[in-house]
């Protein structure tokens, strides 16, 4: 069954995000907005990941990803693929990959 209005982008954020919680946090506010999908640290030393849900949940988290992150996080840029429509979830939840 089709889920109406669901979306998928990818994202990559630069700048102080390793050893400072930032996926903790992203995990959490992920959760908190209902989207699905992952966030990984990189070799590149950037935050990864994939998020899916509602377009309007998807902008928020992505405003947060570009101007909020962890506390101790200092955000430099993040970038984000086109937004896709997708017919259902990927993923059951919001997690941290390894």
């Amino acid at each position: 069954m089709a889920t109406k209005g669901l979306f998928a982008v990818n994202f990559e954020v630069f700048g102080l995000v390793q050893g400072v919680y930032f996926r903790k946090y992203t995990v959490q506010r992920a959760k908190g907005l209902g989207l699905r999908g992952w966030c990984m640290n990189t070799r590149n030393r950037t935050v990864q990941g994939q998020l899916e849900g509602p377009e309007t949940k998807i902008n928020e988290m992505k405003v947060w990803l570009e101007t909020k992150g962890s506390p101790s996080s200092r955000i430099d840029k993040a970038v984000f693929s086109e937004m896709k429509s997708i017919e259902k979830y990927s993923f059951s939840d919001f997690e941290v990959r390894h």
